[in-house]
């Protein structure tokens, strides 16, 4: 990013304030790598929306293949030449190297199936289609990185949950919760900055295409769902506290789970100030409908 971009937009968008918020008491490495890779999250999804936007298949299938490398040997990849896919695979190698091998094969495998889901985002938005409700819940689960940042909850707590806690339904429930909440608040904010750019994907955006909502009536609706899946942690937090009752695992392990419950708490309240701070969420109209002003665009250059 250039300098006078720099100094127009990168304080006001708040990246490197939001994950403190997320993963509290985490170590400074842990977080420094987690809040690297938030950050990396946003520039990707940038990418992404450029590469659909100007039809660019064989940069974006290019961008897909090197990721999926990267994520399977990080190391080998810090030398990349595109920025993109060689902050990747520094954030990757910096997460890979405090936990067991399951749990980085675990991540790998949620990130891997999170790349393939950008790549059906792109087909979709290729060809014009706008996924139903229920299709639109479920891809966003993916786009959202809901498996990964609910695997990071763990390495921010220090430890591996073992799988009778981390699998069980309640502690799935809970996780899921709070990253629907997080997803759909997402939404709601972005709604009139992604119906500006002519996007496809977008709870509220569904809503309006399958559903016949107006924008005002999808935006009430998208507000109602990401309300309920605060309940639902709610109930879900309370069956996992009796499930911790239940098994009384060894003092560590429910140490490290009510870290895990405390964070899923945290991306409540951050992601609802992330998304009133940051200025990425108020901008409604620009220029070019596929090229927000805090995006530098490297698609000129391939």
């Amino acid at each position: 990013m250039p300098a006078d971009k720099v100094a127009a937009f990168a304080d006001e968008l708040r990246y490197t304030d939001l994950v403190a918020g997320y993963y509290v008491d985490a170590s400074e490495p842990v977080l420094s790598a987690i809040s690297d890779f938030s950050i990396w999250f946003f520039l990707w999804d940038d990418r992404h929306a450029q590469d659909t936007a100007h039809r660019r298949d064989v940069a974006w299938n290019s961008l897909r293949e090197d990721l999926h490398h990267a994520l399977d040997a990080p190391r080998r990849h810090l030398s990349h030449p595109d920025p993109l896919v060689k902050g990747f695979a520094d954030s990757v190698a910096r997460l890979f190297s405090h936990l067991p091998r399951r749990w980085n094969a675990r991540f790998a495998r949620h990130m891997h199936a999170i790349i393939e889901t950008y790549d059906e985002e792109y087909h979709n938005t290729i060809a014009g289609r706008v996924p139903t409700v229920d299709e639109y819940v479920e891809l966003r689960r993916q786009t959202f990185g809901h498996e990964v940042w609910i695997d990071l909850l763990e390495l921010a707590a220090g430890r591996e949950l073992p799988p009778r806690v981390r699998q069980s339904t309640a502690y799935r429930r809970a996780g899921l919760a709070s990253q629907d909440f997080s997803a759909w608040y997402n939404d709601l904010c972005s709604l009139p900055k992604e119906l500006a750019g002519k996007e496809q994907h977008n709870l509220g955006i569904s809503l309006i295409h399958h559903e016949g909502l107006t924008a005002a009536d999808a935006s009430r609706e998208v507000r109602r769902r990401a309300g309920g899946r605060v309940a639902a942690f709610l109930n879900a937090e309370t069956d996992v506290l009796h499930l911790l009752d239940e098994i009384r695992p060894n003092p560590a392990i429910t140490r490290t789970a009510h870290s895990c419950l405390s964070n899923m708490r945290n991306w409540f309240s951050s992601v609802y100030w992330f998304h009133h701070e940051s200025a990425r969420y108020r901008l409604d109209t620009w220029q070019d409908p596929s090229h927000p002003p805090y995006v530098v665009d490297p698609g000129g250059q391939r």
